[in-house]
C-alpha cells in the first residue's frame, strides 16, 4: 500500500518469465517511484485543474493517482500503455473542459439575440416603409385624379369646337394647347361680338397648378372685360389692374390681345411682353410675304398696377393669316439642347401657308415633334392661327344651284383666260358631290372656298357626305371606245386636265377636295 502524500512512496511491480513449457525461469521486477509519476502530470496537464491516473491492466488497481479530486464532475479520457497493459487516464473537470465551449455558446447567443433584434428592426422599418408607400401611392393616385379633373376643367375653358363659327365664311380659326405637365399656364381665347373678333394668347410665368390658377383667372378676366370694352389697350389695362392688385406671389403673364373688325379688316392690338405674332399677307396673288408684327415693349400683365398700356393698329386683307404662339414653340429643345427657333418656324409656315389654319398648326406641331425627338417637353406649347378670308359660297345638294357657282367665280376676278377652265372643273367636281355624296332624298350642303398664294388660286370643296376619294380612282383610258370604257372616271379626268393640282383629305367627317391653278 502506498501513502500518496509520501515523497518516498514507490511501487514494486514484478512479472514472471516462463519458458516454452510454462515453467517460471525468471522474474522481472520494476521499482518505480510514484513521485516521479506525479511529476509526469505536469506534462500531461493540458487543462487547468486536470490530472492523471494510472491503473493496472485489470483496471482495478490504481498505480498512481494524485489526491486532488474535490467533489467536482470530471470527464476521463483513457489510453492503454503498450507492453504494460496499464491504462493512463487524463481526468479533466467538466466545467473546465466546456468553459471555452460555453463562452462560445454565450457569445453566439448574444450574437443571435442581436441578429434577431436587428431583423425585428428591419422588419419594423420595412413595414413602416411599406405603410408609407401605400399611403403615398394612395395620395399620389388621389392627386393624379384631381390633376386629371383640373386638366379637364382647364381644357374646357378653352375653345374646342372647330371651325368655331359655322355661320361666318369670312373667318377661319384654329388653336391648340399642349401643356408640359398635367396642367399648364398657357391660354388662348376668342369670340365674336358686334361683328368684331376678340382674341388673346398668353403665357403665365411658371408651370403646374399655380400657373393653371392664374391662367384660369386671366381667361375669365378677358371674357368679363371684353364684354363691355372694345379697345385693346383698355382691355389689357383693366386686366392688369385686377391681376396686380392681389399678386402676392409676384406671378405675371405675357399677353397679346387683338380686336379685329370683321367688316373692314382693321386690327387693333396690344402686346404685353408677349412674342410678336407672325402676319402672312398676300402679295398681289403672286406669293406670300411673312413678317413679325410690329409690337411695342409694354410690361407683362400683373407686374405694376396702373401701368399705361399702348395699343397699335394694322389692317388685314382677305386671305391674310395671323399666327400667334408662346415661347414653348421657339424654345423647344432637342436632346442636344438646340432650340427650334424662329427661323425654322418661319420656314415651316412658308411651306404650309396655303393650308387652312388647322393644317398649318398641325404641320408646325409635327415639325416641332420631329425636331425635339425623344427629349422631354420643358414648357407649355400653344398656337393660334387666324385667317381673315374671302367669303365662300354654300349650296345645297341641288344641281339647280350650279349657275350660282359660275356667278361666284366671276366675282373672284380670276384672269379671263382661266375663267372657263376653272368654271368647268368646279362645276364637274361640285356636281359630282351633289349627285353622289348624300343618300337619295337627303338634304346636304356643299361649301366652296377660295384663296390665292404663291402665284396660284386654290379652291376647296367640302361636304359631310359619304367618304369618297376621287383621286384614288383609276385613270380613265380615253383611247378606248365608249363601249369598251368602264362607266365613270371621265369627270375626275377632266378636272385633272383643267387644274394643275388636285388633293383629297377626309377630316372631321368631311370630304375636302382641294384644286389649284397657276395664275
Amino acid at each position: 500500500k502506498c501513502d500518496w502524500s509520501s515523497d518516498v512512496c514507490s511501487s514494486d511491480l514484478s512479472h514472471p518469465v516462463r519458458d516454452k513449457t510454462g515453467k517460471v525461469v525468471a522474474v522481472v521486477c520494476i521499482d518505480l517511484s510514484i513521485n516521479r509519476l506525479h511529476r509526469v502530470s505536469e506534462y500531461l496537464q493540458v487543462y487547468p485543474d486536470s490530472y492523471y491516473s494510472i491503473r493496472s491492466s485489470s483496471g482495478m488497481d490504481i498505480v498512481a493517482h494524485p489526491d486532488t479530486a474535490q467533489g467536482r464532475k470530471y470527464i476521463i479520457f483513457d489510453k492503454e500503455i503498450d507492453a504494460t497493459g496499464w491504462k493512463l487516464s487524463i481526468i479533466i473537470p467538466e466545467d473546465v473542459l466546456y468553459a471555452d465551449l460555453r463562452k462560445v455558446g454565450f457569445i453566439t447567443s448574444i450574437l443571435m439575440f442581436l441578429g434577431l433584434a436587428l431583423l425585428a428592426f428591419i422588419l419594423y422599418r420595412a413595414a413602416k416603409t411599406a405603410e408609407r408607400l401605400i399611403s403615398s401611392n394612395a395620395e399620389n393616385e388621389r392627386m393624379e385624379g384631381e390633376l386629371e379633373v383640373a386638366q379637364t376643367i382647364q381644357m374646357a375653358m378653352l375653345p374646342k369646337v372647330f371651325p368655331p363659327f359655322a355661320d361666318r365664311l369670312d373667318l377661319n380659326i384654329y388653336g391648340m394647347v399642349n401643356p408640359a405637365k398635367e396642367v399648364g399656364g398657357d391660354l388662348y381665347d376668342f369670340y365674336v361680338r358686334h361683328d368684331k373678333l376678340f382674341f388673346c394668347i398668353g403665357d403665365v410665368a411658371g408651370k403646374g397648378v399655380p400657373a393653371a390658377l392664374v391662367m384660369a383667372t386671366t381667361r375669365s378676366l378677358f371674357r368679363s372685360v371684353t364684354a363691355h370694352e372694345e379697345c385693346a389697350d383698355a382691355i389689357v389695362t383693366e386686366m392688369n389692374n385686377s391681376l396686380a392688385d392681389a399678386n402676392d406671389q409676384n406671378m405675371f403673364i405675357t399677353l397679346f390681345v387683338g380686336v379685329l373688325d370683321l367688316s373692314s379688316g382693321s386690327l387693333e392690338y396690344c402686346n404685353a411682353g408677349h412674342n410678336a405674332p407672325v402676319i402672312m399677307r398676300m402679295d398681289g396673288g403672286e406669293g406670300c410675304v411673312m413678317e413679325m408684327l410690329d409690337v411695342l415693349p409694354n410690361l407683362p400683365v400683373g407686374i405694376a398696377a396702373e401701368y399705361a398700356y399702348q395699343s397699335q393698329q394694322t389692317a388685314l386683307s382677305c386671305n391674310d393669316l395671323l399666327f400667334l404662339y408662346t415661347d414653348g414653340l421657339t424654345e423647344a429643345e432637342n436632346r442636344a439642347h438646340e432650340q427650334y427657333g424662329e427661323a425654322r418656324m418661319m420656314d415651316t409656315l412658308q411651306r404650309v401657308f396655303f393650308r387652312r389654319p388647322r393644317g398649318i398648326i398641325d404641320a408646325v406641331q409635327a415639325d416641332v415633334e420631329q425636331f425635339v425627338g425623344t427629349a422631354e417637353q420643358s414648357d407649355d406649347l400653344t398656337m393660334l392661327a387666324i385667317r381673315y378670308q374671302q367669303p365662300a359660297i354654300i349650296m345645297r345638294n341641288d344641281i339647280q344651284q350650279i349657275p350660282t357657282l359660275a356667278e361666284w367665280v366671276e366675282w373672284l376676278h380670276v384672269p379671263e383666260e382661266l375663267n372657263m377652265p376653272i368654271n368647268l372643273a368646279l362645276e364637274e367636281a361640285v356636281t359630282n358631290v351633289m349627285l353622289y355624296a348624300y343618300p337619295q332624298n337627303k338634304s346636304g350642303q356643299v361649301l366652296v372656298e377660295s384663296w390665292r398664294t404663291n402665284g396660284s388660286i386654290y379652291f376647296t370643296i367640302s361636304d359631310s357626305g359619304i367618304p369618297f376619294d376621287p383621286t384614288a380612282q383609276q385613270e380613265a383610258d380615253i383611247t378606248l371606245s365608249a363601249e369598251e370604257r368602264a362607266i365613270g372616271g371621265l369627270g375626275i379626268h377632266l378636272v385633272r386636265q383643267l387644274m394643275d393640282e388636285i388633293e383629297y383629305e377626309r377630316t372631321d367627317g368631311k370630304n375636302i377636295l382641294t384644286l389649284s391653278k397657276k395664275l
